[in-house]
């Protein structure tokens, strides 16, 4: 139903520029809205008791569901696109990856541009509270390192509490929308590109409203927007609602906002030192490119203003495995998550020490609380699953004719929810477009694997999962 009424926007846009594709979104807006009105009346005296086995299966379906029907306008516009092209478009916004088939964007009908920048800002909404409301309680690959103790299932305040501090981060994540639009509005764009590059950075999704991406505009001042919000799309969006409520040290408290920092600015120094001794590039250039650049890879934003396959095999290198980090628990942001590279460390940081040390007492700890053995078994575990994952995932890909480096790069910045790839045909400068219908599958796949953290997904095809 909400998918519904969304559509409804797109639709009045495409009716005040006279486009006729608003007839299409009020179709698809109807057959959502039946579908979703008549699952709803006909279960409202139902109670709603949801369990752990119930909250992965509405998780899952709902993350299927809301792009198969999001993908209904997209098939029948004017944009002559198959359904498997526009569910792979839909499933690419939904869990903000950002990687498209479309092409000629810049003179695209402005509902199908609005509508992909909504779908990216309902689903980067949408896991954030996933992964405060949720991923915690399911206990998925470490995330119970974040459950508030107000979110516990034996206190009677639970959901009420629970339910107060979403709909503060509803409101954090709508005014933090709005100061991007005008931001981006002030510095040089259109109202609609405004809107809608905010709509996709701070969900850390990509989609523009040119085939250029961020570098039509090329605009420093743009840019530079782009990449503040960039960032706090990737930061734990509890971290604002800590600063509104009169406590603004949790920022710096937090060691994963700490080490995202680092890592951008190292990678950042590291990318500027190699333009300027390989290419020869200009320091100011060089930083330009190179900060925008590793901002959008480890935000998982996916947004583009050069061509970096160009820059060279070690540059390409550095990107590929920057793919991998993401941003923090509880951002919009894909990837494996930063926290979980630090909790792997400390845990050899203690290992090494007790060789070197056999009679001392190292006890991994994050953020000055130590770890339990289940915390650190379920990062472990849930970082082999991740790599073993996107390894069969760049297989399958291969399977279907796609060369070694478009196969490695599209597992990998699918299952991350990156965006673009690398490589002439699905880098920066290309699109997805030409990949065989079997591939948009696969990677549909791995984007809501990634999305989702893998066991939301893995779990309903455990036959434990379905015993009583």
């Amino acid at each position: 139903m909400i998918v519904g009424l969304a559509m409804l926007i797109p639709a009045t846009v495409d009716l005040f520029v006279s486009d006729i594709d608003w007839q299409v979104f009020l179709v698809a807006a109807a057959v959502a809205l039946f579908v979703g009105g008549g699952l709803f009346l006909s279960n409202r005296g139902a109670s709603l008791e949801l369990g752990r086995r119930q909250a992965f299966i509405l998780t899952t379906a709902a993350w299927i569901i809301i792009p198969a029907f999001a993908a209904l306008p997209l098939a029948f516009s004017k944009l002559d696109i198959s359904y498997t092209d526009a569910f792979f478009e839909c499933m690419s916004g939904i869990t903000t990856t950002g990687s498209t088939i479309l092409t000629g964007l810049d003179n695209a009908p402005p509902g199908i541009l609005l509508w992909r920048a909504l779908l990216q800002w309902l689903g980067g909404i949408g896991i954030v509270v996933m992964a405060i409301a949720i991923l915690p309680l399911l206990r998925v690959g470490g995330m119970q390192l974040f459950r508030m103790e107000s979110s516990d299932a034996s206190s009677e305040k639970a959901l009420p509490r629970l339910t107060q501090i979403v709909k503060a981060i509803c409101y954090i994540y709508l005014m933090l929308s709005l100061i991007c639009t005008l931001s981006l509005w002030m510095a040089g764009m259109t109202f609609f590109e405004a809107i809608t590059h905010a709509m996709a950075t701070l969900s850390t999704g990509g989609f523009s409203t040119s085939d250029g991406s961020a570098g039509h505009f090329n605009s420093p001042l743009i840019e530079s927007i782009l990449v503040v919000f960039m960032i706090m799309g990737a930061l734990p969006f509890l971290m604002y609602l800590h600063i509104i409520q009169g406590r603004p040290g949790s920022f710096l408290m937090d060691s994963q906002v700490r080490w995202l920092l680092t890592i951008i600015l190292v990678s950042i120094i590291l990318m500027v030192t190699w333009q300027i001794t390989k290419d020869d590039l200009n320091i100011w250039l060089a930083l330009r490119y190179s900060t925008f650049t590793i901002t959008s890879i480890i935000t998982g934003t996916g947004f583009a203003t050069t061509d970096y396959n160009a820059w060279g095999g070690f540059a390409g290198a550095v990107l590929f495995f920057l793919m991998f980090v993401g941003g923090c628990a509880g951002s919009a942001s894909g990837g494996i998550k930063v926290y979980r590279f630090q909790i792997i460390a400390e845990t050899l940081r203690c290992q090494v020490g007790q060789l070197i040390r056999p009679s001392g007492i190292f006890r991994p700890r994050y953020n000055n609380r130590p770890l339990t053995e289940e915390t650190i078994s379920a990062v472990v575990g849930f970082v082999f699953l991740f790599l073993i994952i996107y390894v069969a995932l760049a297989i399958a890909l291969s399977l279907t004719g796609l060369d070694f480096i478009t196969s490695i790069s599209a597992a990998a910045t699918t299952i991350t929810n990156v965006g673009p790839g690398l490589g002439d045909i699905i880098g920066p400068a290309g699109t997805f477009k030409s990949l065989p219908d079997s591939a948009k599958w696969l990677m549909s796949l791995g984007m809501l694997l990634g999305r989702l953290e893998l066991y939301t997904v893995l779990v309903l095809f455990s036959r434990r999962f379905w015993q009583r």
